[in-house]
């Protein structure tokens, strides 16, 4: 891989806190709310109806809102401290294109043709995949530093 710049790093770095400092808050206000439940959001889902209808059964939706606050809290925790990227970026990436297809009836979404903002987060994590986002002042970076040096 081509070494990037200083202000290259600092882009990606800056960009991995932002976005982590948003899914860590969309998760945390979940965790922190008794009565939350994603079960409203499932059961008007307007793509793939059927599947997310299935996931507001009793015996599911107790594991889906713990997958669901608790993936996203810790999602944003991995992305400010920059620690395994290569997982949660993929599995983050995975959970926005279930909101996309659940929040919209496509090809029309609120805000555009086939584009909104779960696309946009699932796009900037596969970058921050592919560009080892947690290398740039972040444990991974720490850990593969550590780990050459023995």
């Amino acid at each position: 891989m081509k070494t990037l710049s200083r202000y290259q790093e600092a882009s990606i770095f800056v960009l991995r806190v932002l976005l982590g400092w948003l899914f860590f808050y969309a998760g945390i206000t979940k965790v922190l709310n008794a009565s939350w439940s994603a079960a409203g959001f499932l059961e008007s889902a307007k793509t793939f109806g059927g599947f997310y209808a299935f996931l507001t059964h009793p015996l599911l939706i107790g594991l889906i809102n713990v997958f669901n606050e608790w993936g996203l809290t810790l999602l944003g925790l991995s992305l400010i401290f920059g620690f395994w990227i290569k997982w949660s970026a993929p599995l983050g990436a995975a959970l926005m294109l279930l909101y996309y297809f659940a929040s919209n009836s496509l090809p029309i979404v609120p805000n555009g043709f086939l584009i909104d903002q779960h696309i946009i987060y699932a796009a900037v994590l596969v970058v921050c995949y592919f560009f080892r986002a947690g290398e740039f002042w972040g444990i991974d970076g720490w850990r593969t530093a550590k780990s050459l040096t023995g």
